[in-house]
């Protein structure tokens, strides 16, 4: 299901508003947000026109806008959208403590649209709102600061909010957002392969891939030893005699092997790095002690910051402390 994306250009300088809005037409962004309908006048019909003066809905000329947001508790959209031809409504509620959040649920659950911004770093309240809006019909749009935190916020509880509105900084913002959306893995064809021969060819390093997410029984790595023929190699979600379940690895094969990244790219298993994306949740929740045994949310942490940990020097196989070499991404 693709992800709905909302420019909003109601503090957007003058100077360059006319640019960001040429941008996000090219980009096909879903929505523009304006406090004026003159922002609005000549957009595509491919573009949902957001008016959202601001107060009260007050009269809004027919055709110069297809959605009108409200602040909650600025009349009810429903009654609203009975009352003017072609115009949906919906409200904006920013939450900052219990009673707010209880609005936005109300809101989730009962409008067309619901425009929610999070005042905390962390992304419990939307889990929250979207669990509490299950099953209705209307659209949750989440305000971020920026595209990767749109990233985020589409993954909140897997299936995410309808979309989320972003106000852009400058000229690239459009396009940064958009590609926020894009599906995260292509869809490739699976063919079918016949094993001619079978031959050891001696001993050699391996490498198995930990990943960040738990794999499912058909899923897997592509892995071969030529670039343009690699074999679907599956975690290790199937049980076998004497070993647990790891579902998050792969034992992928020999280091010199390639697999098949992200835009269709592919590297050598040797070549894969843990740190390109982070393994702790990105959650203010999430906490962590500081070398000097305080406490720190891992939204906070920066460059320079002191943690506690461990670095055994060990191997390990089965959990188990090994002297042997041995290379894990």
């Amino acid at each position: 299901m693709s992800k709905l994306c909302w420019l909003d250009i109601r503090a957007t300088r003058a100077d360059v508003r006319a640019a960001i809005t040429e941008e996000a037409v090219h980009q096909r962004i879903d929505g523009i947000v304006a406090s004026d309908p003159s922002d609005l006048a000549g957009l595509p019909p491919t573009i949902t026109r957001v008016l959202w003066p601001g107060s009260g809905p007050g009269e809004v000329t027919p055709g110069a806008a297809d959605v009108v947001i409200l602040p909650y508790g600025h009349g009810d959209p429903r009654q609203l959208a009975g009352a003017s031809t072609g115009l949906e409504f919906g409200r904006f509620v920013e939450i900052t403590d219990a009673p707010t959040l209880d609005e936005a649920c109300v809101a989730a659950r009962e409008d067309l649209w619901s425009v929610l911004r999070f005042r905390d770093p962390t992304k419990i309240p939307l889990e929250i709102v979207i669990a509490a809006a299950s099953g209705a019909s209307g659209n949750i749009m989440t305000v971020a600061a920026d595209p990767e935190e749109a990233a985020i916020i589409f993954g909140v509880l897997e299936h995410g909010p309808a979309g989320v509105m972003m106000a852009p900084r400058g000229v690239g913002d459009a396009t940064a957002l958009k590609r926020a959306t894009a599906p995260t893995a292509e869809q490739l064809g699976l063919a079918e392969l016949e094993v001619t021969a079978v031959t050891h060819v001696g001993m050699g390093d391996r490498a198995c891939v930990d990943t960040c997410s738990y794999l499912h029984k058909d899923e897997g790595i592509l892995v071969g030893s030529s670039s343009r023929g690699m074999i679907l190699c599956v975690s290790e979600t199937h049980p076998l005699p004497y070993m647990p379940t790891r579902p998050f690895r792969v034992n992928a094969g020999a280091i010199h092997s390639y697999t098949l990244s992200a835009q269709g790219r592919t590297n050598y298993l040797s070549e894969l790095r843990a740190g390109s994306k982070v393994f702790l949740q990105d959650d203010w929740h999430v906490r962590v002690f500081a070398s000097d045994g305080s406490v720190r949310h891992s939204t906070e942490l920066k460059p320079t910051d002191t943690l506690l940990g461990y670095l055994p020097t060990a191997a390990r196989h089965v959990g188990y402390a090994i002297d042997e070499f041995c290379i894990e991404v």
